[in-house]
């Protein structure tokens, strides 16, 4: 095997493959890429056993063969080769040569047939949709998701397909976030999967927006995401995902319209003095304005206040400022509407023109 072009064409494959491969690992292969020459098409694969990620790139002075390269080195040598440089990389028995220029590196491979390969996806549904449409729904819900929650099922993103409609949720128990984007094409059947963390995480980090159309697999225990230069691979969670529609609120008509970056300024500034534990904000809503209060063990105290659109009288409701934060974040409207019912009663954050992205705080007792 042998093939050569230039470094910066190879590393974005590399950057993108590299990511899902494990610092540490149960079996030596995982450390490695498997590299796969066919005509002029090389296609870099790598896995942790739960994500597989291949991408493709052409490549010239081509010899076809397969191999499996320390993903971490080689990347680390082709990312500090200097801009420009010309990259040839070639097999002899068990060793693998990298030389750009006057450079040249010797790596030691592990045989192609020992590198595993993940089931293939019996897909029961396929979905086309745009990179910016997805990028969007998984920057706007993915930080909802839930860390080692004991609730397994949590600890990831739920895919929800329904007619015309791609629905992404997330819930950690305390706050729940829901995004969903219109597809051209209606689908067969509803379905719900449960993608992992980890595959969230580096298929948020692969996507890069734009108009290119993706299809979207679905099988029985996998999701598969193909663009023309890679292939993302993600084993899902068997779990049932709670029913989120009954956690968003009903009868939450108290609203008040409020300018999205001037709340996030005043929470930014009231969190400084809150509870490092609980971190709790107070919310006062009274017509014509919120009062924002947060305080600590030692008797520190913030206080803020922001114009409102609402004529909610004297209403008092706490919450997690992060999470409030964090909901903020994830809208892109100037104009938001908080709806409230009472003091222990979920709030729904969402923008002023549309529900089509929505967020639901819990309230923290005060």
């Amino acid at each position: 095997m042998r093939f050569s072009l230039q470094r910066e064409v190879l590393l974005k494959p590399l950057a993108q493959v590299v990511n899902v491969v494990e610092r540490r690992q149960t079996l030596p292969v995982l450390a490695n890429l498997l590299a796969r020459v066919d005509g002029d098409l090389l296609s870099l694969t790598g896995t942790d056993l739960e994500v597989e990620m291949v991408a493709r790139t052409r490549v010239e002075d081509a010899e076809p063969g397969e191999t499996t390269i320390p993903a971490r080195k080689l990347f680390e040598i082709v990312r500090a080769l200097p801009d420009g440089s010309r990259v040839t990389i070639s097999q002899s028995g068990d060793k693998i040569t990298v030389q750009a220029g006057r450079s040249r590196f010797t790596l030691a491979s592990l045989p192609a047939n020992d590198f595993p390969a993940l089931d293939e996806v019996d897909a029961t549904e396929r979905v086309k949709v745009a990179e910016a449409g997805l990028k969007e729904l998984i920057e706007r819900t993915a930080f909802a998701m839930a860390q080692q929650d004991v609730r397994y099922y949590l600890n990831g993103l739920l895919f929800d397909l329904r007619d015309k409609a791609l629905r992404c949720v997330a819930t950690d128990g305390h706050r729940l976030a829901l995004c969903e984007a219109v597809l051209e094409e209606a689908v067969q059947t509803k379905r719900q999967i449960i993608v992992p963390r980890k595959g969230v995480l580096e298929l948020q980090r692969l996507l890069e927006g734009g108009d290119r159309e993706l299809e979207l697999e679905m099988g029985r225990s996998h999701i598969r995401v193909k663009r023309d230069d890679v292939t993302f691979t993600s084993k899902l969670i068997d779990g049932r995902f709670p029913d989120y529609e009954a956690v968003i609120p009903i009868g939450a008509d108290r609203e008040v319209r409020i300018d999205r970056e001037a709340l996030r300024a005043s929470l930014q500034r009231a969190a400084i003095l809150s509870n490092e534990k609980y971190r709790g904000v107070r919310i006062e809503v009274s017509p014509g304005q919120i009062k924002i209060n947060a305080h600590n063990p030692e008797q520190e105290e913030a206080q803020e206040e922001v114009e409102a659109d609402t004529k909610v009288d004297s209403l008092v409701i706490g919450f997690n400022v992060n999470y409030l934060l964090d909901a903020l974040s994830a809208l892109r409207e100037e104009q938001i509407i908080l709806q409230l019912r009472d003091a222990n009663s979920s709030a729904l954050v969402r923008e002023s023109s549309s529900d089509k992205c929505r967020h639901v705080v819990m309230p923290l007792r005060l």
